[in-house]
């Protein structure tokens, strides 16, 4: 079983977003970060959910147990549902891709034990802005 810890970020409400992705496993240690365009903070956690999701398929990750900080994401996709509908298109596209899992988990965690993923989300953000992680102006 490999652990997926994700995490979204927007600068703004909305504003450029970005998602954060980190699995580890034996034997497994990879970070993403993937710049999302404008989307509110929620919406942005719901992407992260989708863009994992999307990894452990394309790698074969067939029995996953994803980390998140957002309630609101842990919630809808434990009652499938989202009422927001803005939401709920990423929810939907989500449990789709749940579907095809052999085995699926997810667990609410606290901010401070998903530090990689939001370092990964915010780098997400600063690629958007022209700016690397470093601060530096990216040509």
């Amino acid at each position: 079983m490999v652990e997926v810890y994700i995490d979204g970020a927007a600068k703004g409400n909305p504003g450029l977003s970005g998602a954060g992705i980190y699995i580890k496993g034996t034997n497994i240690q990879e970070k993403y970060f993937f710049p999302l365009g404008v989307m509110d903070n929620h919406e942005a956690e719901f992407a992260a959910l989708v863009k994992g999701l999307m990894i452990c398929l394309e790698k074969g990750y067939k029995i996953v147990s994803f980390r998140t900080d957002s309630q609101a994401v842990e919630q809808a996709v434990l009652k499938r549902y989202a009422k927001n509908q803005r939401y709920n298109s990423h929810l939907q596209e989500a449990l789709k891709l749940i579907d095809q899992l052999d085995l699926f988990f997810i667990k609410w965690i606290p901010e401070k034990q998903n530090k990689t993923a939001d370092e990964l989300a915010k780098k997400a953000l600063q690629l958007q802005k022209g700016i690397d992680h470093e601060g530096t102006t990216n040509g």
